[in-house]
């Protein structure tokens, strides 16, 4: 499986949340990963950024927010122009759907760590 440089919007240093858990489970498929969270912490040896900050070679971002929550993050999603935007199980958001698949975006109703668990992330 190729490296998937991927970032994960609403990180938390919290072990029970499946953003953690993405986290984790990403690197131990040898992923590179970025974590971005209302909270500075640490993932097993991934920092928690709390700052949008610029990426390049972005393959994914798999997000862990509600739809509300994500709209103060759609510019920097946009700007980063990664291949795919994945959204998992409660952050459903067909408005931005739309709006990354004009920019050439694959959206994309899925579970990350399931993804992973088949073999088809």
């Amino acid at each position: 499986m190729a490296n998937k440089k991927t970032l994960v919007i609403g990180a938390s240093p919290k072990p029970d949340r499946y953003a953690y858990k993405a986290v984790e489970k990403l690197t131990a498929f040898q992923h590179e990963v970025i974590a971005l969270g209302n909270r500075k912490g640490k993932i097993g040896d991934v920092n928690i950024e709390t700052e949008q900050l610029p990426i390049d070679n972005l393959h994914s971002i798999t997000l862990y927010l509600s739809a509300k929550n994500q709209i103060s993050y759609y510019d920097y999603i946009l700007g980063l122009n990664p291949k795919r935007v994945i959204f998992n199980p409660g952050t459903e958001n067909p408005d931005f759907y739309k709006v990354l698949e004009d920019k050439g975006i694959e959206a994309i109703e899925a579970c990350t760590l399931v993804m992973l668990s088949i073999g088809n992330y």
